[in-house]
């Protein structure tokens, strides 16, 4: 299948959205991913997003975000799931959280919309150089904590623990981000 710059994919072998930049050759092609970089990806691992998922990339995550702190004894801000205390930021990944509907969706899908809004997440949280992340992900079976932490594996400057169990159980993930 042949793409067009400013066409909306998805990947084949790992979660994620990202817009067609330009082509290395005709088989890699440049892509803007949904956490703000450009990647090289094989043109036959690409999949265009058609119809209603269109809009799956186009919002800005500032948008999202209300930039007041409040009290870290007071309730959670909560914008699309994302809570700001003076100390951390708090994200729920639970889908019925996340989306207004899961009806219709795969479990794969499903699992998509949250690995993006984890990365969208941890994007936002590194630009406001935010110290602590806790990442909500519940225990089920396994598979999203599984790509919470894969994800985390790969980024630099930062230490993962499993956050209190008193106030999250066994379903949640911390991060401390450090700055150079």
């Amino acid at each position: 299948m042949r793409f067009k710059i400013g066409e909306k994919v998805t990947f084949m072998k790992e979660s994620g959205f990202g817009v067609v930049q330009s082509f290395k050759n005709d088989h890699i092609a440049v892509i803007l991913d949904d956490t703000g970089f450009d990647r090289e990806f094989p043109i036959n691992e690409l999949v265009k997003i058609y119809g209603d998922q269109s809009d799956a990339i186009g919002d800005d995550f500032d948008a999202e975000l209300v930039e007041e702190n409040v009290d870290s004894n007071a309730s959670a801000n909560n914008v699309d799931d994302v809570r700001k205390y003076n100390d951390y930021w708090e994200i729920d990944l639970h889908i019925h959280e996340i989306l207004e509907s899961e009806l219709g969706l795969s479990n794969r899908e499903m699992l998509n919309h949250q690995v993006y809004a984890l990365r969208r997440f941890y994007r936002k949280a590194r630009e406001k150089h935010i110290r602590k992340i806790i990442i909500i992900h519940g225990v089920g079976q396994g598979v999203l904590k599984n790509e919470v932490r894969d994800f985390l594996a790969g980024q630099d400057g930062l230490e993962v623990y499993d956050a209190d169990f008193r106030e999250y159980g066994k379903g949640a993930t911390a991060v401390d981000l450090f700055y150079k």
